[in-house]
């Protein structure tokens, strides 16, 4: 589905800009709106919101056609900078200095999640486009790597709102869940560190989920999480390959906003941002990023995704296995 497939919006000569006015204006205000309700639930990610809130209007009212032009550029231009800036927040030393083990538990449990999600989905009866957002949400970072896997490949707005409503629904379950079954479990805090670090979806969940339990805890688990984000530029790298082997649409091979982001990282990892730069990322990369969600969900249909029961059977499933997985890993590990 196209956002805004309505007619083209007339730009004043020489002052294009103009044109972005009243779809940006919007925008502000529904990320404002998102975020006040993101600091009011913890756990729930402003993004997350954001995608509600365009949905939900999106579905409402049929919103005039002079909004289109900053819409479009929110949900493309935006969101490129959001998965960019979100590799500030990754520090290859932190992340290697969890050791082999806790690293390999990462690459077996999200590569596990990806595939078996990408090989259940058609066979279920969810589409190929669909089955591929899932499964990169629920194994890699959540909304976030919806959005960037959304670049490349040939999925529509619907499938975007699908695939971000079944990590919230099954990320947000996580935080009463998984504390409950880790005391069953007898898991020490730092096993449930990394058992959420490589099993829940949003980083904000992973956040709550080890804020809740101390501030030990959420190190770890924040920092596990991480080595997760850092796989997204490998992961939508590959999939943009195999869509260009595959014939039809033929994404860029590795796409610019791919590039930007292993960029931010190895910048990161470097030590050459400054703390006061470090500490506002990931404010900046919530704001981006529900922006562009928010211009996306604008253009979904809601009936059909209220038709979306095998999306959630997928999700649960996709859920399970990596949860599985991880938590055999974290057994192992000890």
């Amino acid at each position: 589905m196209t956002l805004f497939p309505l007619r083209t919006v007339s730009l004043p000569s020489g002052v294009p800009a103009l044109g972005l006015l009243p779809g940006l204006a919007l925008t502000a205000l529904a990320v404002a709106v998102s975020q006040w309700v993101g600091r009011a639930l913890p756990g729930v990610s402003a993004a997350v919101v954001a995608v509600v809130l365009g949905v939900a209007l999106g579905s409402l009212t049929r919103l005039p056609a002079v909004l289109g032009a900053g819409l479009r550029f929110a949900s493309r231009r935006l969101l490129r900078l959001a998965i960019v800036v979100l590799g500030l927040q990754v520090a290859l030393p932190e992340v290697l200095a969890l050791g082999w083990r806790p690293l390999a538990l990462v690459a077996v449990s999200t590569g596990c999640a990806f595939v078996l999600t990408r090989w259940i989905g058609p066979r279920i009866g969810v589409s190929p486009r669909r089955s591929l957002l899932i499964a990169t949400g629920v194994s890699v970072c959540g909304a976030a790597a919806i959005a960037a896997m959304h670049e490349v490949a040939d999925s529509d707005d619907d499938d975007v709102a699908g695939a971000v409503g079944v990590v919230v629904l099954y990320g947000s379950a996580a935080l009463v869940v998984l504390p409950v079954l880790a005391r069953l479990a007898g898991l020490s805090p730092y096993q449930l560190g990394l058992w959420a670090g490589a099993s829940v979806h949003e980083v904000a969940q992973v956040a709550a989920v080890g804020a809740a339990a101390g501030a030990g805890v959420l190190a770890c688990a924040v920092v596990v999480k991480l080595a997760r984000v850092a796989l997204l530029a490998p992961m939508v790298a590959l999939t943009s390959l195999t869509l260009r082997r595959s014939g039809g649409r033929r994404p860029p091979l590795v796409p610019l906003f791919v590039l930007g982001f292993l960029a931010a990282v190895a910048v990161r990892s470097l030590g050459v941002v400054p703390d006061t730069v470090v500490e506002i990322v990931p404010q900046v990369t919530s704001l981006s990023l529900a922006a562009a969600l928010f211009a996306l969900g604008t253009g979904v249909d809601l009936r059909a995704l209220a038709r979306g029961g095998r999306s959630l059977a997928l999700g649960g499933l996709a859920t399970a296995v990596i949860g599985a997985i991880s938590l055999i890993g974290v057994l192992a590990i000890g």
